[in-house]
C-alpha cells in the first residue's frame, strides 16, 4: 500500500498554513525577480489611481498567475459532446429526459489501447423540489450543457503536464441524473415528470464505448472529482467487471465524502444522502456486501462503508481539510445560523482557537475512517495532504505544475499543487 499523510495545519497567530513539509514557501518578495518587483510597485500604484485600495499580495496574485497556467487560450484542448442516440430505448436519460453525453479523445502511440474515464462533478439533489430545479440545469439536461469540454489536468493531451496519460483514450462522461449515477427510479405529477436514471446512464454509456475500443483495453482507469468521486467508488468493482481482460484501477478525487456530525452534533450530511437514496431509488444499486453488513442499507452510499468491499485496487486523493466538507459536513448553514464561521471560512486568520480545534478534529476524524478501510491493504493506497481544496485532478494548476510539492518526497503520480486557500485574495500560499 502506497499511504502518504501530509502533517496536520499547524496554527500560527491562528492562521492555518497549507504547504507540505519539508518544503518551507519563500517569502512573496522571493519569488519575483526586480523587473517584477517594479512592475508590482507600478501596477499598485496604478490600481491606487482608480481608487482601488489592494494589497502587495494580490498585486502579485495577479502578476504570477501567467507563470503556473499550463498554457494560452487558445492552446486549450476542446473535445467534442457525443451522445448516446439510443440511450433513451432503455430509459437511460437524464432528469430532464434528454439523452445522456460524454465527451471522447482518442489516444495514440503507446497509449492506443488505454483507457481513462473520469465522472464529472457537481453536487446532488435529493427532494423533488431540488431536482426540478436541477432539471432545467446544466446539472440535469444535457441540453443546457456545453456542447465542447475542455481536457485539462489528468485528461490533458500535453506530456509535459500529464505525462501519465496524455495518450490514452480519455472520456470525460457528463453527470445529468444528481445521485452519482446510482438512481434507477422516477417521479411524475399532473405538471411534471423527473427521471432517476443515473445506473442505466453509466451502463448505456460503456455499453457505447465497447465497440469503440473500450473492450479491447489494455489498462483503464475510472476516476472523478467531488460527486464523481463518490460515483467512483460505487462502480468501481462493476467498471473492473465490465472489462475482464484490462487491468483496471479507480482512483477518487476529493470523493471520500465522511459521515460525520456537524457542530450541532446532526448528521446533516447522512439525512441529505438518505434522502436522496429513497428518492432515486439508488439503495438497489450499492454494494450488496455493505448493504448486508450494515444495519441501515442507506449509509453505504457513503464511502467510509462502502471502501472496504471494493476489490479493484483502488487510490484516494482527498484533503483532509475538504472545504466542500467544511461548509456542508462539518458547519452546514443549518448548524450555522448566525453565521458565527461566516468569517473563518472565507479567511482563516479569523478563526478563534475553537474552531481551528473543530477542524483538526474533523482532519483527524477523516483520517481514521480512511485508515480504518486501508488497514492490511497491500494493493491499494492513497494521497491525503492538509490543503484546503476540493478537487485536484481535473485542473491544470492542481494536478501538475513546475512547483509541484511533495510528501515525504513523493507526489500522486503527475500530481501537484498550487493552491489558493480560502483567504487567497489576502493571501497566497506557493506549494
Amino acid at each position: 500500500m502506497l499511504l502518504l499523510l501530509s502533517p496536520p495545519c499547524t496554527s500560527i497567530n491562528g492562521v492555518i498554513p497549507c504547504f507540505f513539509p519539508p518544503f518551507n514557501p519563500p517569502p512573496i518578495r522571493a519569488l519575483l525577480s526586480p523587473p517584477e518587483l517594479n512592475s508590482v510597485k507600478m501596477m499598485g500604484l496604478t490600481l491606487a489611481h482608480y481608487g482601488y485600495s489592494v494589497s502587495f499580495t494580490v498585486v502579485v496574485v495577479l502578476l504570477l498567475l501567467p507563470r503556473f497556467c499550463s498554457a494560452d487560450d487558445d492552446e486549450r484542448l476542446m473535445v467534442p459532446m457525443t451522445l448516446v442516440r439510443d440511450a433513451d430505448d432503455a430509459g437511460a436519460v437524464c432528469l430532464d429526459g434528454s439523452l445522456p453525453a460524454y465527451h471522447l479523445r482518442r489516444g495514440s502511440g503507446a497509449g492506443a489501447t488505454n483507457w481513462l474515464l473520469q465522472f464529472e462533478g457537481g453536487g446532488w439533489c435529493n427532494d423533488v423540489d431540488s431536482c426540478l430545479i436541477r432539471a432545467g440545469t446544466r446539472r440535469g439536461s444535457t441540453t443546457l450543457m456545453n456542447k465542447q469540454e475542455v481536457f485539462s489536468g489528468i485528461l490533458s493531451n500535453n506530456v509535459s503536464l500529464n505525462p501519465d496519460f496524455y495518450n490514452w483514450n480519455r472520456v470525460k462522461l457528463r453527470y445529468c441524473d444528481g445521485a452519482s449515477f446510482t438512481g434507477d427510479s422516477q417521479f411524475r405529477n399532473e405538471s411534471s415528470v423527473l427521471y432517476f436514471r443515473g445506473q442505466r446512464i453509466w451502463d448505456a454509456i460503456i455499453t457505447d464505448l465497447l465497440p469503440k475500443g473500450l473492450a479491447d483495453a489494455s489498462k483503464a482507469l475510472l476516476s472523478g472529482c467531488s460527486a464523481g468521486g463518490l460515483s467512483v467508488f460505487h462502480h468501481c468493482d462493476d467498471f473492473s467487471r465490465k472489462l475482464p481482460n484490462a487491468t483496471v484501477k479507480c482512483l477518487t478525487d476529493a470523493g471520500f465524502f465522511l459521515d460525520a456530525k456537524d457542530i450541532s452534533s446532526n448528521y446533516t450530511m447522512r439525512t441529505f444522502y438518505e434522502d436522496l437514496v429513497t428518492l432515486q431509488g439508488s439503495e438497489k444499486n450499492l454494494n450488496e456486501d455493505c448493504k448486508a453488513s450494515l444495519a441501515n442499507p442507506k449509509l453505504c452510499f457513503f464511502p467510509q462503508y462502502a471502501l472496504r468491499y471494493i476489490t479493484a485496487p483502488f487510490f484516494l486523493l482527498n484533503s483532509a481539510y475538504d472545504v466542500y466538507q467544511i461548509n456542508h459536513i462539518l458547519v452546514p448553514p443549518s448548524a450555522d445560523v448566525q453565521g458565527l464561521w461566516n468569517n473563518c471560512k472565507t479567511q482563516l486568520s479569523e478563526c478563534s482557537t475553537a474552531q481551528i480545534n473543530l477542524l483538526q478534529g474533523f482532519r483527524r476524524e477523516m483520517l481514521r475512517a480512511m485508515l480504518f478501510v486501508y488497514r492490511g491493504s497491500s494493493r491499494d493506497g492513497m494521497f491525503i495532504n492538509s490543503c484546503f481544496s476540493h478537487c485536484q485532478s481535473e485542473l491544470q494548476p492542481t494536478w501538475l505544475t513546475l512547483e509541484s510539492p511533495t510528501i515525504h518526497n513523493k507526489v500522486h503520480q503527475s500530481y501537484s499543487f498550487f493552491v489558493f486557500c480560502f483567504d487567497t485574495i489576502l493571501n497566497i500560499l506557493v506549494e
